[in-house]
């Protein structure tokens, strides 16, 4: 087994180096794995259905995905995202920026779901603006970051939020709602440092020049925010995410051909393949989504699965479990998924594979300690979701800060993403009442209990 580990390892690394895609060394290691359980006896029929059993959990979230990938990239077209930059960049007083940046990038991210597509669009103007209007980069890098990460992790757009709530078999909108709820006092205090640093560095001026590209390169009307508002309405409806999320991007779609004056079938390839602005001024900050560039987080989450059921098929990691388990009596059930989610992020860079494992290893401690699978999920969105920002090597962080042109010297500087799980820590006890409702645990919700 541990050649097989080290092999796999040495893959993900040789990826990591030479920036290939990790659903290489992820296809690596599911021949390993499987290699592995035909050597321990195990039939080939067996070794399939092992690995189907994990990957038919990654089908449920992986059309969610592509959804998203169509949508973040229809708002693009739409004006959604405009429409934000736009109003926002105008409202920044000076002496605010960066307490506005992380406000801003937190509404975005919110909205989009993704800390890549915020980095990507807001990111790039704040750190343009920040840069030209002599604001400490690092300083503006990092509220950027800890903006992104607050709908990374809590957004019900987010490819995370989902696959976290798929592993652990809860209520995607129900996760949500305890995620902004354990999210409210670090945002408070984020926003708190965020605006004493910005009396510290203070903003030049807002460039004219990025507001003036946005005006003219898009009908920017009150309701070009539409498919937005059916992602935050329709939840409260009842509305599965899936639908929610097809409907906005219909919205998204019409507000693009009939406002945005976009031909129809333009529209549909920036869906499908990403939306790309006639100006260059724009394209530098509006570039992205589609349902493409969805389709390796979807590779990973599924190849991921895979071999996840393989290795539990064949208890390969049940001295992990056991371990995991030890540790969880130790010193508590949050700290030990921190605790495991840091090693996880530090062997294999890649949220996605640290929630999935996450899952394996410590419900079985959940479980024992009757604990429900709404704990559960908090646990790890405020542990290993979040902790993958500050992991150097991590894919979290190097790709927001190779797209904001900073090193990790703006990471201090994120301080939401630190500042969760260190007041998750304390506060837990006062939020495990909500977690624990009779609706998740009881005949109603059978699911909810692990």
């Amino acid at each position: 087994m541990i050649p097989c580990f080290a092999l796999f390892l040495l893959g993900v690394g040789t990826c990591l180096v030479t920036g290939h895609s990790l659903v290489w060394a992820l296809s690596l290691g599911l021949v390993l794995f499987s290699l592995l359980a035909l050597r321990r006896g195990y039939q080939p029929r067996q070794v399939a259905a092992m690995a189907w059993e994990k990957g038919r959990e990654a089908l449920i979230v992986v059309p969610v995905f592509l959804i998203i990938g169509a949508v973040t990239a229809l708002w693009r077209a739409s004006g959604t995202i405009s429409f934000f930059l736009y109003y926002g960049l105008r409202a920044i007083p000076p002496a605010a920026f960066v307490a506005a940046a992380f406000l801003l990038s937190a509404a975005l991210s919110f909205v989009l779901g993704t800390s890549y597509g915020v980095t990507g669009t807001a990111g790039l103007v704040l750190i343009t603006l920040a840069r030209s209007g002599g604001v400490d980069l690092a300083v503006t890098a990092g509220a950027v970051l800890s903006g992104a990460y607050f709908g990374d992790r809590c957004s019900p757009m987010s490819s995370c939020a989902s696959l976290v709530a798929a592993v652990t078999k809860t209520d995607l909108y129900g996760n949500v709602r305890e995620m902004l709820r354990t999210a409210a006092l670090p945002t408070v205090l984020s926003v708190g440092i965020y605006a004493a640093l910005s009396v510290r560095h203070p903003i030049a001026s807002v460039d004219p020049a990025v507001l003036a590209a946005l005006s003219e390169g898009f009908s920017l009307q009150w309701y070009v925010l539409l498919p937005a508002a059916l992602m935050l309405v329709l939840p409260l409806f009842r509305i599965p995410v899936k639908k929610a999320m097809a409907l906005s991007a219909l919205a998204a779609l019409a507000l693009t051909v009939l406002l945005q004056g976009l031909p129809l079938w333009e529209a549909l390839r920036a869906a499908l393949l990403g939306y790309v602005p006639d100006s260059q001024e724009l394209a530098a900050i509006l570039s992205g989504g589609g349902v493409v560039s969805m389709v390796e987080s979807s590779a990973v989450v599924f190849l991921t699965s895979l071999y996840a059921g393989i290795l539990e098929g064949i208890h390969a990691l049940a001295p992990a479990e056991v371990w995991a388990e030890r540790l969880a009596d130790r010193v508590g059930l949050f700290p030990a998924t921190a605790l495991v989610s840091i090693g996880v992020l530090a062997v294999f860079c890649n949220q996605a594979v640290t929630v999935m494992l996450d899952a394996q290893l410590m419900g079985e401690c959940y479980r024992r300690q009757g604990a429900s699978r709404r704990e559960l999920a908090m646990d790890i969105a405020n542990s290993g979701v979040t902790i993958a920002g500050l992991i150097p090597w991590s894919i979290a962080l190097t790709v927001p800060l190779h797209m904001l042109g900073v090193g990790l010297e703006a990471v201090p500087w994120a301080v939401l993403v630190y500042l969760i799980p260190l007041c998750y820590l304390p506060t837990k006890r006062f939020f495990r009442a909500g977690q624990n409702r009779p609706q998740d645990l009881g005949r109603s919700c059978p699911a909810e209990r692990i």
